[in-house]
């Protein structure tokens, strides 16, 4: 079957994970899996809290009819009451479930909202580094993605945001925190850009939306937390998921949540859920949503992923690294101790370390390690850090 030559090039750009990925399955049938390092894929390791399981037997034990039946394209009217309360109560602002509408995980979420703002040829900023796949989210509802840096230490700049705004400029991503950096971006960069698009809004009457891609806001460490998208700007959209905090990736199953600020968010919202239905997400799933009113404000037990992050920072600043600890997610950004991220990358592989170099993320120079792994994993990899960084200067 011949592919399109667009999808032949995206595939070509969204290598470097799965080439780690098939690379490293190469590796393990090698020479066995306990000898290989793997952090090339953000894949939880931490299995699901208790409080899961027994709401999923809960649901499952339930022998009511219509429990797999079509629903509204916006969700479960219960479910989407759980979870606006809970918002409502974290970000202090009166959402509604009117509010809300359940996705398929934050991508379908971010592909919803894309879908339902964009026209043909408007642009998306996306700051670097960046989660892989926004760029393809972009195109796939014939968007541009326009880039623009972070500074060093991946707070936000700006004057790089500001110079990548035109008049085709219709929203921004943000992930925070960060994939891959872990950085969170704080409350006073948010309102400043906020004040930056409400400034553009009057001024041209453009609007800009800003969507806040939050898979990891409950992943965060020693103390910190992710300020509220919707005190900082009107014009927000929340897409998020139960991936990351309570370990469900496979199960794919998130939110939208517009800002009750936005102008004419009824509209918003019915948009929302008509691309809902026309992308062929249809609805969330009905199993998933079922648990989610009992599970509000449930996580996994962060402080694990705590040990984990201090670990292998520790043991990399040893070794000579130079890094910004992460604040949240469970990624680290170390600077190739060469400026070639790829060879650096293969010079680890030859440690049998599984690392994803930061030109796949639009940041060369760097190179991504999801600690969501065992603590065996991080522990004999420590050596081979140290003789890869030797190699590599010497």
């Amino acid at each position: 079957m011949a592919i399109s030559a667009k999808i032949r090039d995206h595939m070509e750009r969204a290598s470097w994970i799965r080439k780690m990925f098939e690379q490293g399955l190469e590796l393990k049938a090698k020479i066995g899996a306990e000898k290989v390092f793997d952090f090339s894929l953000g894949n939880p390791n931490l299995e699901p809290p208790e409080k899961v399981r027994k709401a999923i037997l809960e649901v499952i034990g339930d022998e009511r009819p219509g429990k797999h039946a079509y629903m509204p394209n916006a969700g479960l009217k219960e479910t989407r009451e759980a979870v606006a309360g809970f918002l409502a109560r974290e970000h202090g602002v009166p959402i509604t479930w009117e509010q809300v509408i359940m996705t398929c995980g934050a991508g379908g979420a971010l592909n919803v909202a894309l879908k339902t703002i964009l026209d043909h040829g408007d642009e998306v900023i996306v700051l670097a580094p960046y989660f892989v796949e926004y760029f393809f989210y972009i195109d796939n509802h014939n968007g541009i993605g326009k880039l623009a840096k972070t500074n060093e230490d991946f707070t936000l700049n700006l004057e790089e945001i500001e110079a990548a705004i035109t008049t085709k400029t219709k929203a921004i991503i943000l992930n925070s925190p960060n994939n891959p950096s872990g950085r969170i971006y704080d409350e006073n960069s948010l309102r400043n850009l906020g004040k930056l698009f409400e400034t553009i809004k009057q001024k041209n009457n453009q609007t800009i939306y800003l969507l806040s891609d939050e898979p990891y806001s409950k992943i965060v460490y020693d103390g910190a937390r992710v300020p509220s998208i919707f005190q900082a700007y009107a014009d927000s959209i929340m897409a998020t998921s139960y991936s990351k905090d309570l370990s469900l990736p496979g199960e794919r199953i998130g939110y939208l949540a517009v800002n009750p600020r936005m102008e004419n968010w009824k509209q918003a919202i019915d948009g929302l859920t008509f691309c809902n239905r026309i992308l062929g997400f249809v609805n969330a799933p009905a199993l998933m949503q079922r648990i989610l009113p009992q599970l509000q404000g449930v996580t996994v037990n962060v402080s694990e992923y705590k040990g984990k992050r201090d670990h292998l920072c520790r043991g990399l600043a040893e070794a000579g690294y130079s890094f910004v600890k992460p604040e949240g997610a469970f990624y680290l950004f170390p600077r190739s101790p060469i400026a070639d991220d790829v060879k650096f990358v293969n010079i680890l592989l030859e440690e049998n370390i599984l690392a994803v170099p930061g030109k796949g993320f639009g940041t060369p120079g760097h190179f991504r390690l999801a600690y969501c792994v065992a603590d065996r994993v991080i522990e004999g990899s420590l050596e081979g850090f140290r003789r890869a960084i030797q190699k590599a200067t010497t």
